[in-house]
């Protein structure tokens, strides 16, 4: 049989749907070759993978199915999010890649099972969809082995930026603390680029929007020409998201644009104060919003999900804060939940959250 244009839709997927409500993203056959190829360029593939997949597999857990099938891989499937079973099934399938977003690494970090579980068959355990916790991630990298980030979106699956597992330590093998926050580098066959609200790329090191250009990129929104130009304006695909370049090529994302908080005329980003609330060993995860406030205009809110039989004092957190980052970006408010919400994907539901704190 002939095969199919490249251009031909293989794909329709849902975006998140963390920020509003989901749009269709038209992807083509280029785009999953392109996904494809990146991952198989930028990760370590030796002999033939075995990939556990956890369930749902319409997003990140189900398009790196891609890469695996291309070098002939076995995937094992996961129906649901099972700490104690995602371990069992690495030891007994000898698994080689894996993907988790950060919510369900930290419930491996805390399961007791971790450190007698044989893990010595993992080349690649990939984490993404969500900002980590650097001191998790180091953690992590310690007692779990070879991390490897991935940042991209339903646009632009999967591998905008990369980062392997030996780019996490330095040459003498020590953690390279410093490039744990970042993103890694921008992926082969994608060019990324930090542009101002008027389309200009800004100077290395400052922030703006990050976008990116290449066969990555979707065809456009199902049925929403508006929202595919919108998208597309300048020539570039644009992702929502603000970030930097540092001098070596690393991308660093700063948050979605739609959750930064302007606080007493101040731009606070939700991620920055995210990453100082994880580094309390009491916190195993959190999500950071603003609520309206007529003082602040919008005041820094948190919602802490603590450690199992962990107690929390709000005032020494917001102090442990207030010491890392500063008073103006230290949350004025600090709830305290047993669990919070996820999509199906494992992130963070915000518009929940803020739904559940202001009552509408």
């Amino acid at each position: 049989a002939e095969a199919a244009p490249p251009e031909d839709l293989v794909a329709l997927v849902g975006t998140g749907g963390t920020t509003g409500r989901p749009k269709g993203v038209m992807l083509t056959d280029r785009n999953l070759e392109a996904m494809s190829a990146i991952t198989l360029m930028s990760y370590p593939f030796g002999g033939r993978p075995v990939y556990l997949a956890q369930a749902p597999l319409t997003h990140a857990a189900g398009v790196l199915c891609f890469p695996i099938l291309a070098r002939g891989g076995e995937v094992v499937i996961m129906a649901k999010p099972d700490v104690g079973r995602f371990l069992e099934l690495i030891e007994r399938h000898r698994v080689t890649h894996t993907f988790l977003p950060p919510t369900l690494i930290y419930m491996v970090l805390g399961h007791a099972a971790l450190d007698s579980t044989d893990l010595s068959s993992l080349q690649c355990f990939w984490y993404g969809a969500a900002p980590i916790s650097t001191a998790r991630l180091a953690e992590a990298l310690d007692r779990i082995g070879p991390m490897a980030q991935l940042f991209g979106q339903s646009e632009a699956p999967m591998m905008i930026s990369t980062m392997a597992p030996a780019e996490h330590r330095r040459p003498d093998g020590t953690i390279d603390t410093s490039r744990l926050a970042s993103a890694g580098r921008p992926s082969p066959l994608v060019n990324v680029a930090i542009l101002d609200e008027n389309g200009r790329p800004v100077p290395r090191g400052e922030r703006g929007e990050i976008c990116v250009r290449g066969s990555l990129v979707m065809a456009g929104y199902y049925r929403n020409p508006e929202a595919t130009t919108e998208a597309s304006a300048h020539g570039w695909h644009h992702t929502g998201d603000i970030g930097f370049l540092d001098d070596d090529g690393y991308l660093y994302i700063v948050d979605r644009a739609k959750d930064m908080v302007i606080s007493g005329g101040f731009n606070v980003y939700s991620a920055e104060v995210e990453q100082a609330l994880m580094a309390h060993d009491a916190v195993r995860d959190c999500a950071v919003i603003g609520l309206p406030d007529e003082k602040w205009g919008e005041r820094v809110t948190a919602v802490v999900q603590p450690q199992s039989g962990a107690e929390i004092d709000t005032d020494e957190l917001i102090a442990f804060v207030k010491q890392r980052i500063g008073s103006v970006k230290a949350p004025k408010q600090i709830e305290i939940w047993a669990d919070l919400p996820r999509s199906a994907v494992g992130k963070v539901l915000k518009t929940e959250i803020r739904s559940r704190l202001t009552g509408n």
